[in-house]
């Protein structure tokens, strides 16, 4: 019996469906910081200060805006494709060459310009994963939701790897508008992929009208109870966290750290801590519930915080590098992984887009608005200041769990 478990998970692990969650998921994490870390370290090299850097985060509105432009994409189909795959190859193509043209503007002579093509980059890859989200919930049934956010989690996690510490190595040995363009090129296994993969299929039905498609995902989901609180904990859970990582790379410049060191052991070295958290987060999932998980994970998120802190103190060691990263991915991992598969499992399959579009969203505020004024903060607390700030403002999000989430609740989710 236990052999035949066994193989039914290995299975399911090299399934199509596992394989195309992960391949999307590192089309979802690829853009993302394209105009956050590897920006941020364009506009440092070319002399910006670094209060301008901070508001850059504020190109990243659409993603906590995808909400709005979701309901029409569950409510019309294109003309080829299917509902999904058509608007994802859309979506993709789109970004493709806006990532192309980001590599094509000047950080130093005309920052606004740099902006408004960030602000493209951020429009299409929002739109990207509204579609792969709502097919992620469609194409995976219930039992495989919790793998299949892990393995999507950990496809997002290389994609963010290639991205930054990938570029950022590039960047030491050729123009950033070379990197830009291997980027763009990069997004061609997930364009392959909606190609390739079957269009899910939906029994509980569409919306038939666009109104439908805007007013019922919402009416459904607000009848619930807790519904409230649970858009709050979304929105504050991992504030903290996001606050601290949003200009780490300015941080890690500043101490003394170089670009190449930068991209080795914090994206090549964390890379694999990450990976480690989401499978150990996944597992951890099933024994004791998303509940629990949320509350261990969020604990340790706050935790890892701290070690910037001290990094910020002790100033350029690697060893003290290696170790805060390891346990940042590590505990970001394991959040991650609990946070995504929560949200995936209290979504409608009728109104998928919308409602996780709703979710998805409010987890991004934190990265763009409160993200915003991190640059400012932090030149005028200093840095260690700035990370003991962070953890404190980690608090409220996860208590918040108290309401909606206890310890011991019987009606913990099981993913």
């Amino acid at each position: 019996m236990n052999n035949d478990k066994a193989q039914s998970i290995v299975k399911d692990i090299f399934s199509r469906r596992m394989l195309v969650s992960f391949i999307l998921g590192f089309s979802c994490g690829l853009p993302l910081l394209l105009t956050l870390s590897l920006l941020q370290a364009w506009m440092k090299k070319e002399g910006v200060d670094l209060t301008v850097i901070g508001l850059m985060a504020l190109v990243g509105l659409p993603y906590t805006l995808k909400f709005l432009w979701a309901p029409v994409m569950d409510r019309f189909t294109p003309g080829f494709l299917g509902r999904r795959r058509g608007w994802l190859l859309i979506a993709q193509i789109f970004l493709v060459f806006s990532i192309i043209g980001l590599g094509q503007t000047s950080p130093a002579n005309n920052p606004w310009m740099v902006a408004f093509v960030a602000f493209l980059v951020t429009f299409f890859s929002a739109s990207q994963d509204i579609v792969v989200d709502a097919y992620r919930r469609e194409d995976l049934p219930d039992r495989e939701l919790g793998l299949g956010s892990s393995l999507y989690v950990n496809g997002y996690r290389v994609g963010m790897l290639l991205a930054s510490g990938g570029g950022l190595i590039m960047a030491d040995h050729l123009p950033f508008s070379v990197v830009y363009l291997i980027m763009a090129a990069c997004m061609l296994p997930g364009i392959f992929t909606t190609l390739l993969t079957p269009e899910p299929q939906v029994h509980e039905g569409t919306p038939k009208t666009i109104g439908e498609a805007v007013i019922k995902p919402l009416t459904e989901y607000f009848s619930r109870d807790g519904a409230v609180w649970i858009l709050c904990f979304i929105l504050f859970y991992k504030i903290g966290d996001t606050m601290a990582s949003a200009i780490t790379i300015p941080f890690y410049l500043d101490i003394g750290f170089t670009q190449t060191q930068i991209g080795t052991v914090v994206k090549l070295f964390g890379f694999w801590a990450t990976i480690a958290g989401s499978l150990i987060g996944g597992v951890l999932m099933l024994k004791i519930g998303i509940n629990r998980s949320l509350w261990i994970f969020g604990f340790l998120q706050a935790a890892s915080t701290v070690g910037f802190a001290f990094l910020a103190r002790i100033g350029s060691s690697i060893t003290a590098l290696s170790g805060v990263i390891a346990f940042e991915n590590l505990s970001s991992g394991m959040g991650t992984t609990a946070f995504v598969a929560f949200m995936a499992s209290i979504t409608n399959k009728q109104f998928t887009a919308t409602q996780y579009a709703l979710l998805s969203s409010l987890m991004g505020v934190p990265r763009v608005l409160a993200s915003a004024p991190t640059g400012f903060l932090a030149k005028h607390m200093g840095w260690e200041n700035f990370f003991v700030a962070c953890v404190l403002i980690a608090a409220p999000g996860i208590f918040l769990l108290l309401k909606f989430a206890p310890w011991n609740s019987k009606t913990d989710k099981q993913i």
